[in-house]
């Protein structure tokens, strides 16, 4: 899969293509399906698939300091497109001159001068352009004008009951949702996968070495989708290494902790993971963060979480 940072990195000669255009934080169960028609039809065409996205948040540049959480670092949300079979991962840059083009320009100028798109898919409820004013209906009308044909697809969703009507639409604002109130597994279900946390291993206060766990504290990207406190069965991913291991999230209330920290106790392994890069896959929820009286009650229980992630996770 080819990778391009800004249009500027568009090959020369380069021909028609099929276009998905979105955010695609998470790359969750409808984004797949998104990016899988979009796969098909450049496959039925035997044109080059491309997904196009933006670096930073849109959210941030409109509307400064809020920025959502963020479910997939670009890196990771790069890798998650390529093992879809897309061809092209182009990353436009978000900017106020690109918040400020119309609908009209957006389509004339990055989809039809830049990309000679052929055809672009996008949700049934994709908006953009200036304030947000293009729909799809107006997509389809300039396909027609410029010469390529636009598809709005039919946002995905699950079986399972819902709040509102019976179903669950799958959305990055929806698995954000299920992380910040802890229900990893409600997440792993719209994502079609674990929410991964990434980050960099960094020296703790080494209370948990002196408890006998000795743990791994992440520090994570500024804008990362952190779940809920509390403690979670985990794989600890480095490389392709998978170990199970017990997470704690939270504030470390039996020592008056007041910094909120990430960390993970790898089971069965001895070893200092500091500086390295690493990823959290949460599975499942143990249990919510608990002040305890004394330092051996909070062992105990460790005892049992960890008892709880081998189950967990078959470990």
């Amino acid at each position: 899969m080819q990778r391009w940072r800004g249009l500027e990195d568009l090959p020369g000669g380069w021909g028609r293509c099929v276009v998905t255009i979105g955010v695609f934080d998470g790359v969750h169960r409808g984004h797949q399906a998104l990016i899988g028609k979009t796969v098909e039809i450049a496959k039925a065409r035997e044109l080059p698939s491309v997904v196009l996205t933006f670096d930073p948040h849109p959210s941030e540049v409109v509307r400064p300091g809020s920025h959502p959480a963020q479910l997939t670092t670009l890196r990771r949300k790069a890798e998650l497109v390529e093992q879809l079979g897309v061809d092209v991962f182009a990353v436009l840059p978000f900017t106020p001159e690109l918040m400020r083009l119309s609908a009209d320009e957006f389509v004339h100028e990055i989809l039809v001068d830049r990309l000679h798109a052929a055809a672009v898919v996008v949700g049934e409820n994709f908006t953009f352009g200036e304030h947000a004013l293009g729909t799809v209906s107006m997509l389809r009308e300039l396909g027609r004008r410029f010469g390529f044909v636009a598809y709005g697809a039919e946002l995905q969703s699950s079986s399972e009951p819902g709040a509102d009507n019976g179903e669950i639409t799958f959305s990055s604002t929806y698995v954000r949702s299920c992380i910040d109130a802890g229900d990893v597994q409600a997440a792993a279900e719209a994502l079609g996968r674990p929410h991964r946390l990434e980050g960099i291993v960094v020296r703790g206060d080494g209370r948990g070495h002196d408890l006998g766990y000795p743990t791994a504290n992440l520090s994570t990207p500024r804008f990362a989708a952190v779940p809920a406190d509390g403690v979670y069965a985990c794989w600890f991913v480095r490389g392709d290494q998978r170990l199970p291991s017990a997470v704690s999230v939270g504030t470390n209330p039996t020592f008056s902790g007041r910094e909120r920290t990430v960390e993970a106790f790898v089971l069965d392994v001895d070893e200092d993971f500091y500086g390295q890069h690493v990823a959290l896959d949460f599975v499942s929820r143990l249990r919510g963060q608990i002040k305890f009286t004394t330092p051996e009650d909070l062992v105990a229980k460790i005892d049992d979480d960890v008892a709880r992630t081998r189950s967990a996770l078959g470990a």
